[in-house]
């Protein structure tokens, strides 16, 4: 098989160029954590609300028993206290992410429209070195990490619409950009062909659907992150300790809706990470005549799915939310980059698609 090193030169380009955007969408999220307002819309009652925005749904109702009372005895009632504090009126509400309620400001949209071209020419990038070598662009190193950054982009792209979850834009792009610049330079494999062990449509299914999980957890993990953070802030202001509405966090989702979203996203990612690792058992026994060698990348695929598998069992049987459940997921999170970065690299193993090159 011939490789077009010119098209694979043009992914080259176009891949940097994709890292250049993402860096201009951080620095757009960023200014608008500064120096943004977001404006609401003109009619909020009447806009839907998200599964997410648990505390609006359920403060509706005292709500309007207290407007009934105050009709009946001609007393005003009191306004509902500002959450987020600061007086601001355009904080967000620390109980969820809500949908419809608010739209982004300016330098907010400038953001958003720039992840959007971003990963425009994220996928060109992608798409035109799968032409180059004419397989999936999944069959090194650096070609897998390409492809999940762009799965990541995509899915926090699909997250950020259904849930108006603008202002987590900071924290993704950030991490997509480091993660494909150190791809574009430090483990940089120029286009080549296949290994003869990879030559085979097993490929296209396993490393797909660990590609994918992967990205989904890539996601997880940063909103993690995220939570962490924002559920300390939280527990500093409700100790007198901290201002309410204070920098970056007036701008974040309450930690009851990351906590939730994290969720969620686990949720999605698990079945795909299962199947992946069922489908390399059966590409395995093809191969080596074994479907399982405990082989120390399968071993770490399988003590990954067992993380994850512990941060679901411990939400759905013993009710575990917040930090504890945090921890857990983003340990699933440290087992996957540990096999990347350090099984996949340094330790030599049955799997050719270990290593830079």
């Amino acid at each position: 098989m011939s490789v077009n090193t010119g098209l694979a030169a043009v992914s080259d380009h176009v891949l940097m160029v994709a890292v250049v955007i993402y860096s201009l969408a951080l620095l757009a999220y960023a200014g608008d954590f500064a120096y943004g307002r977001r404006t609401r819309t003109a009619t909020p009652a009447a806009q839907p609300v998200s599964e997410l925005a648990g505390v609006g749904a359920r403060g509706a109702a005292p709500d309007a028993a207290a407007a009934e009372v105050a009709s009946a005895t001609g007393e005003t009632p009191a306004a509902p206290p500002v959450q987020g504090g600061g007086g601001d009126a355009d904080a967000v509400s620390p109980g969820g992410l809500e949908k419809g309620q608010q739209r982004p400001g300016p330098l907010l949209r400038v953001a958003i429209a720039l992840t959007f071209l971003g990963a425009a020419t994220h996928l060109t990038g992608v798409i035109t070195r799968s032409i180059a070598v004419d397989r999936v662009p999944w069959g090194d190193m650096y070609e897998f990490v390409v492809t999940l950054t762009l799965v990541t982009v995509l899915f926090f792209i699909a997250v950020m619409l259904r849930f108006k979850a603008w202002h987590l834009g900071l924290f993704v792009t950030g991490a997509v950009m480091v993660a494909l610049g150190l791809a574009q330079t430090v483990i940089y494999t120029p286009a080549g062909p296949l290994v003869p062990a990879l030559k085979s449509y097993w490929l296209a299914i396993h490393v797909a659907a660990m590609t994918l999980a992967t990205g989904i957890f890539f996601v997880a993990a940063v909103l993690g992150v995220v939570y962490l953070f924002t559920e300390r802030y939280t527990r500093l202001v409700a100790a007198g300790r901290r201002a309410a509405g204070h920098g970056i966090f007036r701008r974040l989702p309450g930690p009851e809706a990351l906590d939730r979203l994290c969720y969620r996203t686990v949720v999605f990612g698990f079945p795909i990470w299962t199947f992946g690792i069922i489908c390399g058992a059966i590409w395995a026994d093809q191969a080596w005549g074994r479907y399982w060698g405990w082989d120390p990348v399968e071993t770490w695929a399988f003590i990954t799915w067992v993380v994850y598998a512990c941060f679901l069992h411990a939400r759905a049987t013993a009710g575990w939310r917040g930090k504890r459940a945090a921890y857990i997921q983003i340990l699933g999170f440290a087992c996957l980059l540990f096999n990347i970065l350090v099984v996949q690299t340094f330790i030599t193993g049955l799997h050719s698609y270990a290593g830079l090159g």
